[in-house]
Protein backbone atom coordinates (compact mmCIF):
# COMPACT_ATOMS: atom_id res chain seq x y z
CA UNK A 1 0.00 0.00 0.00
CA UNK A 2 1.49 3.61 -1.01
CA UNK A 3 0.85 5.64 1.56
CA UNK A 4 1.88 9.74 0.66
CA UNK A 5 1.85 12.73 2.58
CA UNK A 6 -1.11 14.88 1.74
CA UNK A 7 -1.28 17.09 -1.31
CA UNK A 8 -0.95 20.70 -0.34
CA UNK A 9 -3.15 23.91 -1.01
CA UNK A 10 -0.49 25.04 -3.52
CA UNK A 11 -0.44 21.64 -5.43
CA UNK A 12 -4.10 21.61 -5.60
CA UNK A 13 -4.25 25.22 -7.34
CA UNK A 14 -1.86 24.52 -9.52
CA UNK A 15 -3.47 21.80 -11.48
CA UNK A 16 -6.90 24.09 -12.00
CA UNK A 17 -4.64 26.25 -14.16
CA UNK A 18 -5.97 26.23 -17.35
CA UNK A 19 -3.37 25.06 -19.70
CA UNK A 20 -2.41 27.10 -23.04
CA UNK A 21 -3.53 24.47 -25.28
CA UNK A 22 -7.31 24.47 -23.02
CA UNK A 23 -7.18 28.26 -23.74
CA UNK A 24 -6.24 28.14 -27.04
CA UNK A 25 -8.93 25.64 -27.69
CA UNK A 26 -11.82 27.99 -25.94
CA UNK A 27 -10.82 30.99 -28.03
CA UNK A 28 -10.94 28.96 -31.25
CA UNK A 29 -13.96 27.08 -30.69
CA UNK A 30 -15.88 27.85 -27.63
CA UNK A 31 -18.53 26.12 -26.20
CA UNK A 32 -21.85 27.23 -28.33
CA UNK A 33 -24.75 28.06 -27.06
CA UNK A 34 -28.03 27.85 -28.22
CA UNK A 35 -28.62 29.70 -31.82
CA UNK A 36 -31.92 30.84 -33.44
CA UNK A 37 -31.45 27.54 -36.26
CA UNK A 38 -31.70 25.25 -33.34
CA UNK A 39 -35.15 23.85 -33.10
CA UNK A 40 -35.30 24.59 -29.09
CA UNK A 41 -33.66 28.12 -28.68
CA UNK A 42 -35.48 30.10 -26.68
CA UNK A 43 -36.68 27.08 -24.17
CA UNK A 44 -35.31 27.43 -21.43
CA UNK A 45 -36.72 23.77 -20.31
CA UNK A 46 -34.51 20.59 -18.71
CA UNK A 47 -35.17 18.56 -22.10
CA UNK A 48 -34.11 21.50 -24.01
CA UNK A 49 -30.20 21.52 -22.08
CA UNK A 50 -30.86 18.17 -23.02
CA UNK A 51 -31.22 18.03 -26.99
CA UNK A 52 -28.82 21.13 -26.58
CA UNK A 53 -25.84 18.86 -25.11
CA UNK A 54 -26.89 16.34 -27.50
CA UNK A 55 -26.46 18.44 -30.02
CA UNK A 56 -23.58 20.36 -29.44
CA UNK A 57 -21.36 16.64 -29.07
CA UNK A 58 -22.94 15.04 -31.91
CA UNK A 59 -21.27 17.69 -33.98
CA UNK A 60 -18.18 16.97 -32.81
CA UNK A 61 -18.60 12.80 -33.58
CA UNK A 62 -16.71 12.66 -36.82
CA UNK A 63 -13.40 13.90 -34.51
CA UNK A 64 -13.62 11.31 -31.98
CA UNK A 65 -10.93 8.69 -31.72
CA UNK A 66 -13.45 6.47 -33.54
CA UNK A 67 -16.15 8.41 -35.14
CA UNK A 68 -18.06 5.60 -36.04
CA UNK A 69 -18.97 1.72 -36.10
CA UNK A 70 -15.95 -0.09 -37.19
CA UNK A 71 -18.75 -3.10 -38.15
CA UNK A 72 -15.13 -5.42 -39.52
CA UNK A 73 -13.51 -5.17 -36.37
CA UNK A 74 -16.74 -4.91 -33.63
CA UNK A 75 -20.26 -5.71 -34.07
CA UNK A 76 -23.12 -3.98 -32.11
CA UNK A 77 -26.24 -5.16 -31.26
CA UNK A 78 -28.77 -3.39 -28.87
CA UNK A 79 -31.28 -5.57 -27.00
CA UNK A 80 -34.25 -4.55 -24.52
CA UNK A 81 -33.77 -6.27 -21.43
CA UNK A 82 -35.75 -6.41 -18.04
CA UNK A 83 -35.64 -4.11 -15.01
CA UNK A 84 -37.58 -4.48 -11.44
CA UNK A 85 -40.45 -2.67 -12.44
CA UNK A 86 -41.54 -4.27 -15.20
CA UNK A 87 -40.22 -2.24 -17.57
CA UNK A 88 -37.45 -2.47 -20.27
CA UNK A 89 -34.45 -0.51 -20.92
CA UNK A 90 -31.83 -0.66 -23.99
CA UNK A 91 -28.10 -2.03 -23.25
CA UNK A 92 -25.90 -2.42 -26.63
CA UNK A 93 -23.87 -5.16 -27.00
CA UNK A 94 -20.34 -4.89 -28.92
CA UNK A 95 -18.13 -7.84 -29.35
CA UNK A 96 -15.11 -8.48 -31.47
CA UNK A 97 -15.92 -9.88 -34.44
CA UNK A 98 -12.48 -11.92 -34.44
CA UNK A 99 -13.00 -13.40 -31.04
CA UNK A 100 -9.77 -13.91 -29.35
CA UNK A 101 -8.54 -17.13 -28.62
CA UNK A 102 -8.07 -17.22 -24.94
CA UNK A 103 -11.96 -15.77 -24.69
CA UNK A 104 -13.03 -11.85 -23.87
CA UNK A 105 -13.40 -10.28 -20.34
CA UNK A 106 -16.74 -8.57 -20.09
CA UNK A 107 -16.65 -4.93 -19.30
CA UNK A 108 -20.07 -2.93 -18.21
CA UNK A 109 -20.01 0.71 -19.03
CA UNK A 110 -22.83 3.67 -17.89
CA UNK A 111 -22.37 7.01 -19.62
CA UNK A 112 -22.19 10.50 -18.33
CA UNK A 113 -24.84 13.61 -18.02
CA UNK A 114 -25.40 14.47 -14.80
CA UNK A 115 -27.90 11.19 -14.36
CA UNK A 116 -30.38 13.49 -16.18
CA UNK A 117 -28.56 13.66 -19.84
CA UNK A 118 -27.09 11.50 -22.28
CA UNK A 119 -27.49 8.28 -24.08
CA UNK A 120 -25.34 5.35 -25.55
CA UNK A 121 -23.35 7.10 -27.69
CA UNK A 122 -21.41 8.81 -24.78
CA UNK A 123 -19.99 5.40 -24.05
CA UNK A 124 -19.36 4.03 -27.52
CA UNK A 125 -16.05 4.87 -28.60
CA UNK A 126 -14.90 3.36 -25.48
CA UNK A 127 -17.27 0.32 -26.15
CA UNK A 128 -15.45 -0.07 -29.61
CA UNK A 129 -12.09 0.68 -28.05
CA UNK A 130 -12.39 -2.19 -25.55
CA UNK A 131 -13.63 -4.53 -27.68
CA UNK A 132 -11.17 -4.02 -30.84
CA UNK A 133 -8.08 -3.67 -28.83
CA UNK A 134 -8.83 -5.59 -25.75
CA UNK A 135 -10.92 -8.39 -27.04
CA UNK A 136 -13.84 -7.32 -24.07
CA UNK A 137 -17.61 -8.28 -25.16
CA UNK A 138 -19.06 -4.47 -23.47
CA UNK A 139 -21.92 -4.00 -22.52
CA UNK A 140 -23.31 -0.51 -23.07
CA UNK A 141 -26.38 0.78 -20.81
CA UNK A 142 -28.82 3.24 -20.84
CA UNK A 143 -30.76 3.78 -17.43
CA UNK A 144 -33.56 5.84 -17.21
CA UNK A 145 -32.86 9.49 -16.83
CA UNK A 146 -34.30 12.18 -13.99
CA UNK A 147 -36.39 14.76 -14.15
CA UNK A 148 -39.06 11.51 -16.15
CA UNK A 149 -37.37 8.77 -13.73
CA UNK A 150 -36.23 10.64 -10.61
CA UNK A 151 -34.15 8.41 -7.71
CA UNK A 152 -33.76 5.96 -7.39
CA UNK A 153 -34.81 4.75 -11.05
CA UNK A 154 -30.67 5.45 -12.58
CA UNK A 155 -29.32 3.05 -9.72
CA UNK A 156 -32.02 0.18 -10.39
CA UNK A 157 -31.46 0.04 -13.39
CA UNK A 158 -27.74 0.19 -13.64
CA UNK A 159 -27.62 -2.56 -10.92
CA UNK A 160 -30.61 -4.59 -12.72
CA UNK A 161 -28.31 -4.34 -16.21
CA UNK A 162 -24.99 -5.13 -14.23
CA UNK A 163 -27.19 -8.52 -12.71
CA UNK A 164 -28.35 -9.24 -16.21
CA UNK A 165 -24.58 -8.94 -18.00
CA UNK A 166 -23.11 -11.34 -15.28
CA UNK A 167 -26.00 -13.83 -15.56
CA UNK A 168 -25.91 -13.71 -19.29
CA UNK A 169 -22.22 -13.31 -19.52
CA UNK A 170 -21.51 -16.74 -21.31
CA UNK A 171 -24.16 -16.45 -23.89
CA UNK A 172 -23.21 -12.61 -24.54
CA UNK A 173 -19.75 -14.70 -25.56
CA UNK A 174 -17.38 -13.28 -22.69
CA UNK A 175 -15.59 -15.32 -19.95
CA UNK A 176 -15.72 -13.15 -16.42
CA UNK A 177 -12.99 -14.86 -15.06
CA UNK A 178 -10.78 -12.99 -17.63
CA UNK A 179 -11.89 -9.97 -16.57
CA UNK A 180 -15.39 -8.19 -15.25
CA UNK A 181 -15.18 -4.52 -15.04
CA UNK A 182 -17.46 -1.56 -14.26
CA UNK A 183 -16.80 1.68 -15.57
CA UNK A 184 -18.10 5.06 -16.80
CA UNK A 185 -17.77 9.19 -16.55
CA UNK A 186 -18.88 11.77 -14.20
CA UNK A 187 -22.20 10.13 -13.12
CA UNK A 188 -21.18 6.90 -14.85
CA UNK A 189 -18.40 6.96 -12.55
CA UNK A 190 -21.06 8.08 -9.59
CA UNK A 191 -23.14 4.63 -10.64
CA UNK A 192 -19.51 2.57 -10.90
CA UNK A 193 -18.28 3.89 -7.57
CA UNK A 194 -21.80 3.00 -5.84
CA UNK A 195 -22.06 -0.66 -7.91
CA UNK A 196 -18.60 -1.41 -6.38
CA UNK A 197 -20.05 -1.27 -3.33
CA UNK A 198 -23.65 -2.90 -3.57
CA UNK A 199 -22.21 -5.95 -5.84
CA UNK A 200 -19.46 -6.27 -2.84
CA UNK A 201 -22.60 -6.76 -0.52
CA UNK A 202 -24.83 -8.52 -2.67
CA UNK A 203 -21.73 -10.76 -2.98
CA UNK A 204 -22.16 -10.55 -7.31
CA UNK A 205 -21.51 -13.55 -9.08
CA UNK A 206 -19.40 -13.53 -10.72
CA UNK A 207 -17.32 -11.06 -8.54
CA UNK A 208 -16.22 -7.72 -10.37
CA UNK A 209 -12.67 -7.66 -10.81
CA UNK A 210 -11.97 -3.58 -11.60
CA UNK A 211 -14.12 -0.26 -11.91
CA UNK A 212 -12.90 2.56 -14.12
CA UNK A 213 -14.20 5.78 -12.36
CA UNK A 214 -13.57 8.72 -15.20
CA UNK A 215 -14.17 12.10 -13.75
CA UNK A 216 -16.28 10.75 -11.33
CA UNK A 217 -18.94 12.29 -8.84
CA UNK A 218 -17.72 11.21 -5.42
CA UNK A 219 -19.65 13.41 -3.06
CA UNK A 220 -21.67 15.03 -5.62
CA UNK A 221 -20.90 18.74 -4.54
CA UNK A 222 -21.71 17.74 -0.60
CA UNK A 223 -21.16 21.00 1.01
CA UNK A 224 -17.55 21.34 2.74
CA UNK A 225 -19.46 21.72 6.19
CA UNK A 226 -20.31 18.47 5.74
CA UNK A 227 -17.11 16.79 4.57
CA UNK A 228 -14.48 15.27 7.71
CA UNK A 229 -11.89 18.04 8.52
CA UNK A 230 -9.42 14.75 7.62
CA UNK A 231 -10.54 15.65 4.25
CA UNK A 232 -11.29 19.07 3.59
CA UNK A 233 -7.99 20.84 3.39
CA UNK A 234 -7.75 18.75 0.23
CA UNK A 235 -11.58 19.42 -0.86
CA UNK A 236 -10.62 22.94 -2.77
CA UNK A 237 -12.04 22.33 -6.04
CA UNK A 238 -15.60 22.45 -4.87
CA UNK A 239 -17.14 25.60 -6.35
CA UNK A 240 -17.89 26.90 -2.80
CA UNK A 241 -13.78 26.96 -1.99
CA UNK A 242 -12.87 28.17 -5.19
CA UNK A 243 -14.59 29.59 -8.45
CA UNK A 244 -14.44 27.17 -11.03
CA UNK A 245 -13.14 28.19 -14.47
CA UNK A 246 -14.09 24.64 -15.90
CA UNK A 247 -15.81 25.64 -19.41
CA UNK A 248 -17.88 22.35 -19.86
CA UNK A 249 -19.07 21.09 -16.18
CA UNK A 250 -20.63 25.32 -15.31
CA UNK A 251 -21.46 25.19 -11.80
CA UNK A 252 -20.69 28.26 -9.68
CA UNK A 253 -22.18 27.01 -6.19
CA UNK A 254 -22.72 23.85 -4.50
CA UNK A 255 -26.90 25.32 -3.89
CA UNK A 256 -26.70 24.87 -7.57
CA UNK A 257 -26.18 21.43 -7.45
CA UNK A 258 -28.32 20.76 -4.45
CA UNK A 259 -31.09 22.26 -6.65
CA UNK A 260 -30.80 19.87 -9.71
CA UNK A 261 -30.43 16.88 -6.68
CA UNK A 262 -33.53 17.79 -5.01
CA UNK A 263 -35.36 19.28 -7.56
CA UNK A 264 -34.87 17.17 -10.88
CA UNK A 265 -33.46 14.00 -9.45
CA UNK A 266 -34.80 13.47 -5.78
CA UNK A 267 -31.62 11.98 -4.64
CA UNK A 268 -30.19 13.15 -1.39
CA UNK A 269 -26.55 14.18 0.42
CA UNK A 270 -27.18 11.47 2.89
CA UNK A 271 -27.81 8.23 1.06
CA UNK A 272 -24.15 6.45 -0.38
CA UNK A 273 -26.22 5.00 -3.28
CA UNK A 274 -26.03 9.26 -4.30
CA UNK A 275 -23.11 9.70 -2.66
CA UNK A 276 -20.96 6.47 -2.79
CA UNK A 277 -18.53 8.76 -0.64
CA UNK A 278 -21.06 7.74 2.52
CA UNK A 279 -19.81 3.75 2.30
CA UNK A 280 -16.87 4.72 4.26
CA UNK A 281 -18.75 5.30 7.54
CA UNK A 282 -20.88 2.08 7.19
CA UNK A 283 -19.76 -1.03 7.98
CA UNK A 284 -17.98 -2.79 5.31
CA UNK A 285 -16.32 0.87 4.66
CA UNK A 286 -15.01 0.84 1.01
CA UNK A 287 -13.21 -2.48 2.50
CA UNK A 288 -12.90 -5.42 -0.72
CA UNK A 289 -13.43 -3.74 -3.77
CA UNK A 290 -12.00 -4.43 -6.69
CA UNK A 291 -9.04 -2.36 -8.19
CA UNK A 292 -9.73 1.33 -10.04
CA UNK A 293 -8.20 3.19 -12.50
CA UNK A 294 -8.98 7.34 -12.05
CA UNK A 295 -8.51 9.54 -14.59
CA UNK A 296 -9.17 13.40 -12.95
CA UNK A 297 -8.84 16.78 -14.65
CA UNK A 298 -7.18 19.58 -13.02
CA UNK A 299 -10.02 22.37 -13.92
CA UNK A 300 -12.96 20.24 -13.35
CA UNK A 301 -14.88 21.05 -9.88
CA UNK A 302 -15.53 17.81 -9.26
CA UNK A 303 -10.97 16.87 -9.50
CA UNK A 304 -10.99 16.91 -5.44
CA UNK A 305 -13.77 14.46 -4.93
CA UNK A 306 -11.30 11.90 -6.86
CA UNK A 307 -8.48 12.62 -6.18
CA UNK A 308 -9.69 12.15 -2.66
CA UNK A 309 -11.17 9.18 -2.96
CA UNK A 310 -8.17 7.69 -4.90
CA UNK A 311 -6.25 8.09 -1.69
CA UNK A 312 -8.63 6.49 0.81
CA UNK A 313 -8.95 3.43 -1.61
CA UNK A 314 -5.32 3.12 -1.75
CA UNK A 315 -4.46 4.24 2.04
CA UNK A 316 -7.36 3.04 3.87
CA UNK A 317 -9.04 0.51 2.46
CA UNK A 318 -6.27 -1.43 0.88
CA UNK A 319 -7.71 -1.49 -2.52
CA UNK A 320 -5.34 -1.11 -5.52
CA UNK A 321 -5.34 2.13 -7.71
CA UNK A 322 -3.83 3.96 -10.79
CA UNK A 323 -4.45 7.70 -11.41
CA UNK A 324 -4.14 9.85 -14.34
CA UNK A 325 -3.91 13.57 -14.12
CA UNK A 326 -5.20 15.94 -16.45
CA UNK A 327 -3.65 19.58 -15.25
CA UNK A 328 -5.30 22.24 -16.59
CA UNK A 329 -7.81 20.62 -18.52
CA UNK A 330 -11.75 20.23 -17.81
CA UNK A 331 -14.42 18.07 -17.07
CA UNK A 332 -14.84 16.22 -21.14
CA UNK A 333 -12.33 18.01 -22.67
CA UNK A 334 -11.50 15.14 -24.72
CA UNK A 335 -15.49 14.96 -25.93
CA UNK A 336 -15.79 18.46 -26.39
CA UNK A 337 -12.28 19.19 -27.88
CA UNK A 338 -11.89 15.85 -29.61
CA UNK A 339 -9.44 17.51 -31.93
CA UNK A 340 -6.62 18.18 -29.73
CA UNK A 341 -3.64 16.03 -29.04
CA UNK A 342 -4.39 15.88 -25.27
CA UNK A 343 -7.84 14.19 -26.42
CA UNK A 344 -6.15 11.35 -28.24
CA UNK A 345 -3.49 11.23 -24.90
CA UNK A 346 -6.39 10.64 -22.57
CA UNK A 347 -8.41 8.35 -24.86
CA UNK A 348 -5.31 6.19 -25.31
CA UNK A 349 -5.27 6.53 -21.32
CA UNK A 350 -8.31 5.23 -21.07
CA UNK A 351 -7.24 1.87 -22.90
CA UNK A 352 -4.17 1.55 -21.03
CA UNK A 353 -5.95 2.22 -17.32
CA UNK A 354 -8.28 -0.31 -18.61
CA UNK A 355 -5.65 -2.81 -19.74
CA UNK A 356 -4.42 -2.28 -16.36
CA UNK A 357 -7.57 -3.50 -14.64
CA UNK A 358 -7.86 -6.53 -16.69
CA UNK A 359 -4.07 -7.62 -15.65
CA UNK A 360 -4.57 -7.04 -11.77
CA UNK A 361 -5.63 -10.59 -10.01
CA UNK A 362 -7.39 -11.09 -7.05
Amino acid sequence: MLTMAPRTEEELLSYGVMDPVMVDALARNPVRDPQPSDPYYGDNTHSAFREHRATTLREKHHLRYIPGPIPDQVSEEDRKIPVRDGTEITVRIYRPVKKPAEGSPLIVMYHEGAWSMGDLTDEETNCRLFSRDLGAVCVNVEYRLAPEFPYPAWIDDSWDALKWAAQNAASLGADPSLGFIIGGGSAGGNITAVLAHIARDEKLNPPLTGQYLCVPAIMCFTPPTLISPRYRPEYLSHPDVTTSIDPVLKITTGADFAVHLQTNMKGSWADPRVVPFLYGAQEGGHRDLPPAYFQVCGLDPLRDEGLIYERVLREEAGVKTRLDLYKGFGHYFWTNWPQLEKSREFVEDTLKGVKWLLEQKP
